[in-house]
């Protein structure tokens, strides 16, 4: 019966899309801190065509109220993001984008990192050297902090802290902007302050 059960998910999993990363990396002219998820939604769920672009993810508001003290700093009247002003903010403060994720299958109709599989990380190595001057890397989330560990062969840090790699790289796991992950945006804020703030991104 296992045996049943095995074949049975392995032919079902196989059968599903793989999906490939919709945006190439954000770099700014000058990158000092490189923030990693690990894969968008589907598109479906954009309100925008850039990272983050679900209007119930908080991400930007966690970057408007660290950056603006206002929440809705990132957000045009009609509720949707303002790009350009996401924009200028990571280009002012030298903060890249991308995902862990380079093809993956959802194993449920979500964006749910839990029903995520990954087929082809993102090469964080590889990616870094676009970016010379870039020392310090956030996940933003569980399943990104256990791929960037396992890239550069170091312990994953509790949520919250950080971990220095061999090479000198700061990398820190993050809270989840995901609205499902159970903590108030004002305490996801105060982690992320913390970590821009060490970083001297602030």
């Amino acid at each position: 019966m296992n045996l049943f059960i095995d074949r049975f998910y392995i032919k079902m999993n196989t059968e599903l899309k793989i999906e490939t990363h919709p945006w190439e990396p954000y770099i700014p002219p000058t990158p000092r801190i490189l923030i990693m998820g690990t894969f968008p939604p589907k598109p479906a769920r954009w309100s925008m065509d850039f990272y983050y672009p679900n209007k119930i993810n908080d991400f930007w508001r966690i970057m408007g109220l660290i950056f603006f003290n206002d929440k809705t700093y990132l957000l045009n009247p009609d509720g949707n993001f303002n790009l350009d002003a996401i924009k200028k903010l990571l280009n002012d403060k030298g903060i890249a984008m991308n995902d862990t994720g380079k093809k993956i299958r959802r194993l449920k109709d979500n964006a749910s990192d839990k029903y995520l599989e990954i087929i082809h990380e993102t090469n964080l190595m590889s990616l870094l050297k676009k970016m010379p001057d870039c020392h310090v890397i956030a996940s933003t989330g569980e399943k990104a902090a256990s791929i960037i560990a396992s890239q550069t062969d170091t312990a994953m840090p509790k949520m919250g802290e950080m971990v220095i790699s061999d090479s000198g790289l700061e990398i820190w796991r993050m809270p989840s902007t995901s609205r499902a992950y159970p903590l108030a945006l004002e305490k996801k804020a105060e982690y992320y302050h913390r970590m821009f703030q060490h970083s001297g991104i602030i």
